[in-house]
Protein backbone atom coordinates (compact mmCIF):
# COMPACT_ATOMS: atom_id res chain seq x y z
CA UNK A 1 0.00 0.00 0.00
CA UNK A 2 1.34 3.63 -1.15
CA UNK A 3 2.22 5.26 2.09
CA UNK A 4 0.46 8.95 2.56
CA UNK A 5 1.79 11.57 3.63
CA UNK A 6 1.71 12.78 8.00
CA UNK A 7 -1.03 15.06 8.78
CA UNK A 8 -4.96 15.56 7.48
CA UNK A 9 -5.16 16.63 4.01
CA UNK A 10 -5.77 20.21 2.38
CA UNK A 11 -9.38 21.90 3.02
CA UNK A 12 -10.95 21.12 0.02
CA UNK A 13 -11.69 24.33 -2.94
CA UNK A 14 -15.02 25.79 -2.33
CA UNK A 15 -14.74 28.07 -5.20
CA UNK A 16 -12.80 28.78 -8.21
CA UNK A 17 -11.68 32.52 -9.36
CA UNK A 18 -11.11 33.70 -13.06
CA UNK A 19 -8.52 36.73 -13.41
CA UNK A 20 -7.42 38.52 -16.46
CA UNK A 21 -4.31 40.34 -16.38
CA UNK A 22 -1.84 42.18 -18.12
CA UNK A 23 1.69 42.09 -19.00
CA UNK A 24 2.95 45.74 -19.69
CA UNK A 25 6.12 47.25 -20.28
CA UNK A 26 9.48 46.06 -19.55
CA UNK A 27 7.98 42.52 -18.66
CA UNK A 28 6.87 41.86 -21.37
CA UNK A 29 10.85 40.12 -21.78
CA UNK A 30 9.18 37.65 -18.77
CA UNK A 31 9.22 34.18 -18.94
CA UNK A 32 5.99 32.30 -18.32
CA UNK A 33 7.45 30.55 -15.79
CA UNK A 34 8.62 33.94 -14.17
CA UNK A 35 5.16 35.59 -14.34
CA UNK A 36 4.13 32.24 -12.04
CA UNK A 37 6.99 32.80 -9.13
CA UNK A 38 5.22 36.26 -9.62
CA UNK A 39 1.80 35.69 -9.22
CA UNK A 40 2.16 33.14 -6.78
CA UNK A 41 4.36 35.04 -4.51
CA UNK A 42 1.63 38.00 -4.82
CA UNK A 43 -1.06 35.52 -3.49
CA UNK A 44 0.81 34.94 -0.29
CA UNK A 45 1.36 38.55 0.30
CA UNK A 46 -2.26 39.24 -0.31
CA UNK A 47 -3.61 36.47 1.80
CA UNK A 48 -5.70 34.72 -0.65
CA UNK A 49 -6.99 31.47 0.74
CA UNK A 50 -5.23 29.64 -1.66
CA UNK A 51 -6.49 25.68 -1.89
CA UNK A 52 -3.67 22.95 -2.40
CA UNK A 53 -3.16 19.95 -3.96
CA UNK A 54 -2.59 17.10 -1.61
CA UNK A 55 0.73 14.60 -1.28
CA UNK A 56 4.00 14.94 -0.59
CA UNK A 57 4.82 17.98 -2.86
CA UNK A 58 1.51 20.54 -2.52
CA UNK A 59 1.04 22.79 -5.01
CA UNK A 60 -1.27 26.02 -5.43
CA UNK A 61 -4.20 25.24 -7.15
CA UNK A 62 -3.58 27.48 -9.96
CA UNK A 63 -4.42 26.85 -13.78
CA UNK A 64 -2.97 29.20 -16.42
CA UNK A 65 -4.06 29.77 -19.95
CA UNK A 66 -2.88 30.23 -23.15
CA UNK A 67 0.30 32.30 -21.89
CA UNK A 68 1.68 34.66 -24.30
CA UNK A 69 5.60 34.30 -25.75
CA UNK A 70 7.97 36.12 -23.97
CA UNK A 71 8.63 39.47 -25.93
CA UNK A 72 5.11 40.16 -26.34
CA UNK A 73 2.90 42.15 -24.36
CA UNK A 74 -0.71 41.39 -23.54
CA UNK A 75 -4.05 43.06 -21.86
CA UNK A 76 -5.35 39.67 -22.06
CA UNK A 77 -3.92 36.50 -19.88
CA UNK A 78 -6.11 34.58 -17.76
CA UNK A 79 -5.64 32.10 -14.97
CA UNK A 80 -8.08 30.27 -12.33
CA UNK A 81 -7.37 29.50 -9.05
CA UNK A 82 -9.11 27.73 -6.04
CA UNK A 83 -9.68 28.53 -2.89
CA UNK A 84 -10.54 27.24 0.86
CA UNK A 85 -13.38 29.76 1.54
CA UNK A 86 -15.83 31.82 -0.77
CA UNK A 87 -14.20 35.18 -1.46
CA UNK A 88 -15.30 38.26 -2.41
CA UNK A 89 -14.19 38.77 -6.58
CA UNK A 90 -13.56 42.40 -6.17
CA UNK A 91 -11.46 42.45 -3.16
CA UNK A 92 -9.01 39.27 -4.25
CA UNK A 93 -8.77 42.15 -7.23
CA UNK A 94 -7.47 44.61 -5.48
CA UNK A 95 -5.45 42.56 -2.83
CA UNK A 96 -3.83 41.11 -5.46
CA UNK A 97 -3.29 43.85 -7.77
CA UNK A 98 -1.98 45.62 -4.85
CA UNK A 99 0.85 43.00 -4.42
CA UNK A 100 1.96 42.77 -8.01
CA UNK A 101 5.09 44.36 -9.66
CA UNK A 102 3.75 47.33 -11.95
CA UNK A 103 2.92 46.08 -15.47
CA UNK A 104 1.25 42.89 -14.23
CA UNK A 105 -2.17 44.24 -13.89
CA UNK A 106 -5.08 42.62 -12.29
CA UNK A 107 -7.91 43.90 -14.23
CA UNK A 108 -10.93 41.90 -13.71
CA UNK A 109 -11.82 38.50 -11.36
CA UNK A 110 -14.78 36.82 -11.75
CA UNK A 111 -16.34 33.79 -9.63
CA UNK A 112 -16.55 30.43 -11.52
CA UNK A 113 -20.24 29.82 -11.90
CA UNK A 114 -21.53 26.06 -11.99
CA UNK A 115 -23.09 24.81 -15.56
CA UNK A 116 -20.55 27.71 -17.48
CA UNK A 117 -17.66 25.06 -18.71
CA UNK A 118 -14.55 25.53 -17.52
CA UNK A 119 -12.26 28.58 -18.94
CA UNK A 120 -9.83 26.22 -21.02
CA UNK A 121 -12.66 25.84 -23.19
CA UNK A 122 -13.84 28.84 -23.72
CA UNK A 123 -10.46 30.28 -25.53
CA UNK A 124 -9.27 29.17 -28.76
CA UNK A 125 -7.90 32.32 -30.37
CA UNK A 126 -6.26 35.54 -30.27
CA UNK A 127 -6.55 38.55 -31.60
CA UNK A 128 -3.04 40.74 -31.45
CA UNK A 129 -1.83 44.16 -32.77
CA UNK A 130 1.51 44.31 -34.76
CA UNK A 131 3.14 47.57 -34.84
CA UNK A 132 6.19 47.46 -37.47
CA UNK A 133 8.47 50.69 -37.45
CA UNK A 134 10.55 51.36 -40.68
CA UNK A 135 7.28 49.72 -42.78
CA UNK A 136 4.61 52.28 -44.80
CA UNK A 137 1.25 51.18 -44.14
CA UNK A 138 0.56 50.32 -48.51
CA UNK A 139 3.85 48.21 -48.09
CA UNK A 140 2.54 46.28 -45.33
CA UNK A 141 -0.87 45.84 -47.18
CA UNK A 142 0.62 44.20 -50.25
CA UNK A 143 2.37 42.19 -48.10
CA UNK A 144 -0.74 40.48 -45.99
CA UNK A 145 -2.81 40.38 -49.34
CA UNK A 146 0.03 38.20 -50.46
CA UNK A 147 0.33 36.04 -47.42
CA UNK A 148 -3.66 35.74 -46.98
CA UNK A 149 -4.10 34.46 -50.86
CA UNK A 150 -1.94 31.36 -50.32
CA UNK A 151 -3.40 28.34 -48.71
CA UNK A 152 0.33 27.31 -46.64
CA UNK A 153 3.12 29.50 -45.72
CA UNK A 154 5.87 27.32 -43.93
CA UNK A 155 8.06 29.20 -42.20
CA UNK A 156 11.19 27.35 -39.60
CA UNK A 157 11.59 27.99 -36.22
CA UNK A 158 13.84 27.26 -33.40
CA UNK A 159 12.85 24.37 -30.66
CA UNK A 160 14.42 22.61 -28.39
CA UNK A 161 14.80 19.35 -30.62
CA UNK A 162 16.17 21.56 -33.18
CA UNK A 163 14.29 23.52 -36.21
CA UNK A 164 11.03 22.73 -37.21
CA UNK A 165 8.68 23.95 -40.00
CA UNK A 166 5.46 25.77 -39.06
CA UNK A 167 2.07 26.63 -41.27
CA UNK A 168 1.76 29.63 -40.23
CA UNK A 169 -1.21 30.53 -42.44
CA UNK A 170 -3.72 28.07 -41.41
CA UNK A 171 -3.67 29.56 -37.84
CA UNK A 172 -4.72 32.92 -39.10
CA UNK A 173 -8.58 33.50 -39.17
CA UNK A 174 -8.70 36.82 -40.47
CA UNK A 175 -6.18 40.06 -40.86
CA UNK A 176 -6.05 43.70 -41.64
CA UNK A 177 -3.58 46.12 -42.17
CA UNK A 178 -2.85 50.07 -41.57
CA UNK A 179 -0.91 52.06 -39.39
CA UNK A 180 0.61 55.70 -39.93
CA UNK A 181 3.73 57.10 -42.20
CA UNK A 182 6.97 55.06 -41.20
CA UNK A 183 4.98 52.78 -39.29
CA UNK A 184 2.74 50.35 -40.51
CA UNK A 185 0.29 48.17 -38.09
CA UNK A 186 -1.59 44.83 -38.44
CA UNK A 187 -4.55 43.66 -36.43
CA UNK A 188 -4.60 39.30 -36.91
CA UNK A 189 -6.92 36.95 -35.21
CA UNK A 190 -4.86 33.70 -34.67
CA UNK A 191 -6.22 30.56 -33.93
CA UNK A 192 -4.58 28.53 -31.16
CA UNK A 193 -3.11 25.69 -32.20
CA UNK A 194 -0.62 22.82 -31.73
CA UNK A 195 2.24 23.65 -32.53
CA UNK A 196 0.76 27.39 -31.51
CA UNK A 197 1.50 30.37 -33.96
CA UNK A 198 3.05 33.51 -32.31
CA UNK A 199 3.09 36.82 -33.52
CA UNK A 200 6.51 36.68 -35.09
CA UNK A 201 5.56 33.51 -37.33
CA UNK A 202 3.51 35.62 -38.92
CA UNK A 203 6.24 38.74 -39.66
CA UNK A 204 8.51 35.81 -40.67
CA UNK A 205 5.39 34.80 -43.32
CA UNK A 206 5.82 38.26 -44.76
CA UNK A 207 9.13 38.06 -45.23
CA UNK A 208 8.22 34.69 -46.99
CA UNK A 209 6.02 35.62 -49.70
CA UNK A 210 6.91 38.92 -49.76
CA UNK A 211 10.54 40.23 -48.69
CA UNK A 212 8.74 42.16 -46.22
CA UNK A 213 11.78 42.68 -43.30
CA UNK A 214 11.08 45.34 -40.82
CA UNK A 215 14.10 46.95 -40.21
CA UNK A 216 12.98 47.57 -36.34
CA UNK A 217 11.93 44.78 -34.24
CA UNK A 218 8.25 44.55 -34.93
CA UNK A 219 6.04 45.15 -31.38
CA UNK A 220 2.98 42.48 -30.15
CA UNK A 221 0.24 43.01 -28.21
CA UNK A 222 -2.30 40.50 -27.45
CA UNK A 223 -5.77 42.75 -27.38
CA UNK A 224 -8.00 39.33 -26.85
CA UNK A 225 -8.55 35.91 -25.99
CA UNK A 226 -11.66 33.90 -26.68
CA UNK A 227 -13.82 31.34 -28.97
CA UNK A 228 -13.64 32.50 -32.19
CA UNK A 229 -17.50 32.56 -33.78
CA UNK A 230 -18.40 31.77 -37.13
CA UNK A 231 -18.72 35.72 -37.53
CA UNK A 232 -14.59 36.41 -37.02
CA UNK A 233 -15.94 37.77 -33.07
CA UNK A 234 -13.54 36.49 -30.19
CA UNK A 235 -15.75 36.64 -27.24
CA UNK A 236 -15.05 37.59 -23.83
CA UNK A 237 -14.28 34.02 -21.95
CA UNK A 238 -15.46 35.35 -18.41
CA UNK A 239 -18.43 36.68 -19.88
CA UNK A 240 -20.60 33.65 -18.97
CA UNK A 241 -19.89 33.68 -15.30
CA UNK A 242 -20.21 37.39 -15.64
CA UNK A 243 -23.52 36.98 -16.73
CA UNK A 244 -24.31 33.99 -14.32
CA UNK A 245 -23.54 35.76 -11.49
CA UNK A 246 -25.83 38.47 -11.61
CA UNK A 247 -28.42 35.73 -10.98
CA UNK A 248 -26.52 35.10 -8.15
CA UNK A 249 -26.33 37.25 -5.61
CA UNK A 250 -25.31 35.45 -1.88
CA UNK A 251 -23.20 36.53 0.69
CA UNK A 252 -19.45 36.59 -0.32
CA UNK A 253 -16.68 36.65 2.80
CA UNK A 254 -13.68 39.12 1.79
CA UNK A 255 -10.17 37.83 1.66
Amino acid sequence: MARQPDGPPPPPTVQKLRLRYTKRGPLRFASHRDLARALERALRRAQVPMAFSAGFSPHPKISYVGAAPTGAASEAEYLEIGVTRPCDPEAVRLALDAALPPGIDVVECVAAQEGTGGLAERIDASVWRLELPGVEPAELGSALAAFLAKDVVEVARRTKSGMRDVDARAAVAAATAGGEPGCGMMTVVVRQVTPAVRPDDVVAALAAVADLRPPSPPRAVREAQGRLDDTGTVADPLGPDRLASTHCQGERATV
